[in-house]
């Protein structure tokens, strides 16, 4: 691991029973970059994002983020290291407001747990940090809606804020695009570019025009198996890529 990679994937595997479902994979992610997951439905892309989140175990191998083993690290201790997520399906608390969902982040950041909410939902500087954040996101005139009301692009666009609210130095999105209209795809295709550069990027996406638009770096991954790293013209031009998606359409038809 060098010292430009803010994560590192050493021979991750995950089993169900007989079935390995993330063979052996090696990854590395530049700080700063961002880098999209893809490949054919199966090919062990959601697995590989709940390993490198912590939503599910590792059967072997490791997972460093910034040199650090987190391999048997919880979902909230990764938070702790600076890893923030967003997944297909949404984590908001729908009853509560657009501002309040982001406080919430707040305190899972600072780990004041939710007896703390009324000291720091009263603080004018966290509160205003939380409306920076949704304007940051295209959220501006929404603060008092409660989430439940939210288009499903608008809760997308919430999740992010959501998840910056953490202070992520590495912000995983799991299919952040599933669902959603072109306009709501080109808003956050545009929102993730936006981000800081000290926030590095991972995410995986069926989406293929908004990763070839996005990513500076794409994996493919087919079967289980790493296939190949490289920027988006090198993985377009690879003959073994094409092959993969061309196979798993013809398996399909």
């Amino acid at each position: 691991m060098s010292e430009l990679d803010l994560l590192e994937l050493r021979q991750v595997s995950r089993q169900f029973g007989s079935f390995k479902a993330v063979d052996e994979v090696c990854l590395t992610v530049r700080a700063g970059a961002r880098h999209a997951i893809i490949g054919p439905n199966g090919a062990g892309k959601s697995t590989l994002f709940g390993l490198i989140s912590g939503t599910l175990p590792a059967t072997s191998g490791s997972v460093l983020v910034d040199g650090q083993d987190v391999t048997r690290l919880p979902v909230d201790r990764r938070v702790g290291l600076g890893v923030a997520a967003t997944f297909q399906h949404s984590s908001l608390f729908l009853r509560e407001t657009v501002l309040e969902n982001v406080l919430l982040a707040v305190l899972r950041r600072t780990g004041a747990g939710l007896g703390g909410w009324r000291k720091v939902s009263a603080r004018a500087a966290t509160v205003e940090q939380a409306r920076t954040l949704l304007e940051r996101v295209g959220l501006p005139a929404r603060h008092e809606v409660a989430a439940a009301e939210l288009s499903h692009g608008e809760r997308r666009q919430l999740e992010v804020a959501v998840a910056l609210a953490t202070e992520p130095r590495l912000l995983l999105m799991d299919e952040p695009a599933a669902g959603m209209s072109p306009a709501e795809t080109a808003r956050l295709t545009e929102l993730v570019a936006a981000l800081p550069g000290e926030v590095t990027v991972l995410l995986i996406e069926h989406d293929l025009d908004m990763v070839f638009e996005l990513a500076d770096t794409v994996t493919v991954m087919h079967l289980g198996r790493h296939l190949k790293t490289g920027s988006p013209d090198e993985v377009r031009a690879s003959a073994e890529v094409q092959s993969a998606y061309l196979g798993s359409v013809e398996a399909a038809s």
